[in-house]
C-alpha cells in the first residue's frame, strides 16, 4: 500500500490498523461536548503529524490516520471522512465544510481482482488556505493548490491550480 502498488485491502495486518483507527475515531467522536473541538489524544497519536491548533468536529472518520499530515489552523466541520490509504497532506489554514470526503484508494477495474480486495492508493495534497465546501469529494491522486476554493458538492477528479475556484461534477473552473 505504502509503495503505491496494488495490494489487498482484505489483508489482516491492514484490518488491524483500521481497527486501531476505529477505536481512536470512536473516542474522538464520543468526547463530552465541553471538549468538542479538541482532538482526542488517541486520534492525535494516530496521525503522522498534526498541529496543536487543529479543530476536528465530530463525527469524523479516517481509515488509518497514520497517513494524515495536518497543518496549523486546519478546521474540519462535522461529518468529514478521510480514507487515507496513501499520504494526505493538508496545508495551514485550510477549512473543510461539513461532509467533505477524501478518497485515496482506487479499486481494481477487473471485477475478479476487485472481489479479492485489490486496490491501489494514491496520495492527496491540499495546499494552504484552501476552502472545501460542504459535501465536496476529492478523489485519489489529486493536488489542490494554495488558496483554491472547491464548491459545495463538487467532485474533484483532477488537480486544481492555486487561486482557482472549481465547482460541479466533475469539478471545473468557475
Amino acid at each position: 500500500m505504502s509503495a503505491g502498488e496494488w495490494y489487498s485491502c482484505l489483508d489482516p495486518e491492514l484490518e488491524a490498523l483500521r481497527d486501531k483507527a476505529r477505536v481512536a475515531v470512536h473516542l474522538h467522536n464520543t468526547m463530552p461536548p465541553a471538549e468538542r473541538g479538541a482532538i482526542a489524544p488517541a486520534l492525535k497519536a494516530l496521525f503522522a503529524d498534526v498541529a496543536d491548533d487543529v479543530m476536528i468536529e465530530a463525527p469524523f472518520h479516517c481509515a488509518y490516520g497514520m497517513n494524515l499530515h495536518i497543518g496549523q489552523g486546519v478546521y474540519f466541520n462535522a461529518g468529514c471522512v478521510v480514507l487515507d490509504t496513501a499520504p494526505v497532506r493538508i496545508g495551514d489554514g485550510t477549512m473543510f465544510g461539513p461532509g467533505v470526503h477524501i478518497y485515496c484508494a482506487e479499486h481494481h477495474k477487473d471485477a475478479a481482482l476487485r472481489s479479492k480486495g485489490l486496490e491501489i492508493a494514491k496520495p492527496v495534497t491540499i495546499g494552504r488556505d484552501v476552502w472545501l465546501g460542504g459535501g465536496a469529494i476529492v478523489l485519489a491522486g489529486v493536488t489542490i493548490g494554495d488558496r483554491a476554493i472547491v464548491g459545495a458538492g463538487a467532485v474533484v477528479t483532477r488537480d486544481v491550480p492555486a487561486d482557482t475556484t472549481v465547482a460541479g461534477n466533475p469539478a471545473r473552473p468557475r
